[in-house]
């Protein structure tokens, strides 16, 4: 039997003028009890060399709401403030795990304004959500449905950038379930010229979202800059530039879910290049088109869709010749500019596509560490170790 997949189903709602109110205030709550602890466990540290947990925080809260100057904490839920104490909590167990860096203060203007509600802070009941503190239930946007049966373990309430009212409920999804196995396999180069390139010949166009829409940004951009810092003028064109950043955000969002189901759906195993995205960016030339790629989000999302549904990603290493070397009779080129679209080997004078002659050697690499093993590690970070590939491991659910 499958085990059932938690995900989080997020909805846009608009909050009643009390609603919203209701929502800033421990959103400011929230943002102030955190930097409370870290301060205090910052300064237990620091002066005595002593580890604060979760536990001492907590009660640490209870202490501040009685204090005259911290009693407005007694006016929202608890629940976000204690959930807030966890979030604090799993950043220190990342920073000493060596996983993250110190944890950093939340900021009012920066910061992502967010409160999480668990079962005891909410009521879920015939479609209707209605969070504590709270007479009357969101209006909540279904676009689309729950799983059947399904109920909400947490609730996660957020505001964006752009204004936007968001709510994100976590369930358990019975219907997540590992897909038939297929013999099906492919290779995918990505580019800038075509977002994806598959070993079958075919390609996918890059839609550049953000420059389709660069010359609507870049006049919010000189609104916003002629506008007084602190004022609502001020105020109201950032809202404009944030919504053209949203608007640009979720249609490329949306491209890449729909090419990564694809893709997962009709393939069992997924060879992709192990980019470093993060060097690329460094490339002032091409940091905007890279950015506007999002070759990592594609990652990702392939990676827990293939995990979801028992298939195997395979990634490649970066240093691997795939575009040099020839897929047919295996003769590496010395150069290869990337000027150079199509080119023809020297030793059977086949004529390659340059992508395409990338992904199909991209996938005769990831089939031989998927068969044979070598050179699998879980680590995304790839170096010269002479390790060529790494492979995700598939799903362990039983179907």
């Amino acid at each position: 039997m499958a085990v059932p997949v938690k995900r989080a189903f997020k909805y846009r709602f608009y909050p009643t003028d009390a609603q919203a109110a209701e929502l800033s205030r421990t959103f400011g709550c929230v943002r102030k009890v955190y930097n409370l602890a870290l301060t205090a466990r910052t300064q237990a540290w620091v002066l005595r060399q002593e580890r604060t947990n979760y536990n001492a925080t907590s009660a640490m809260l209870t202490a501040w709401k009685k204090t005259e100057e911290f009693a407005y904490l007694n006016e929202v839920s608890s629940v976000p403030l204690q959930q807030a104490l966890r979030h604090l909590q799993a950043a220190f167990t990342g920073f000493f795990a060596k996983r993250a860096k110190y944890p950093r203060f939340k900021s009012r203007k920066k910061s992502r304004k967010a409160a999480e509600y668990t079962t005891s802070a909410f009521r879920f009941r015939d479609g209707q959500l209605t969070l504590a503190k709270m007479a009357e239930p969101l209006a909540l946007v279904w676009s689309r449905p729950l799983p059947e049966g399904a109920q909400p373990s947490t609730v996660t309430v957020s505001q964006d950038s752009a204004g936007r009212w968001f709510v994100s409920l976590q369930c358990e999804d019975p219907t997540v379930r590992p897909l038939p196995p297929t013999d099906a396999a492919v290779g995918v180069d990505a580019g800038l010229d075509h977002l994806l390139t598959l070993s079958t010949g075919e390609k996918i166009a890059n839609p550049r979202h953000e420059r389709r829409d660069r010359e609507r940004l870049a006049k919010a951009q000189r609104s916003l800059c002629r506008k007084a810092k602190g004022s609502a003028n001020h105020d109201r064109a950032r809202r404009r530039v944030a919504r053209v950043h949203a608007r640009i955000t979720d249609r490329r969002r949306d491209t890449l879910h729909k090419i990564t189901t694809r893709l997962v759906r009709d393939n069992q195993t997924i060879v992709i290049e192990d980019l470093s995205v993060r060097n690329l960016l460094k490339n002032h030339r091409m940091a905007r088109a890279t950015s506007d790629a999002a070759w990592s989000e594609f990652r990702s999302m392939l990676e827990y869709k293939a995990d979801w549904y028992g298939r195997e990603v395979v990634a490649v290493d970066r240093w691997f010749p795939s575009s040099k070397l020839c897929s047919t009779c295996g003769i590496l080129r010395a150069k290869m500019p990337l000027n150079v679209r199509e080119w023809t080997c020297d030793g059977c004078a086949t004529a390659h596509d340059r992508d395409v002659n990338a992904a199909r050697n991209l996938l005769a690499a990831g089939l031989a560490v998927s068969v044979c093993g070598a050179g699998v590690r879980p680590q995304r970070e790839s170096s010269r170790t002479g390790r060529s590939a790494a492979k995700q491991k598939p799903s362990q659910r039983e179907p």
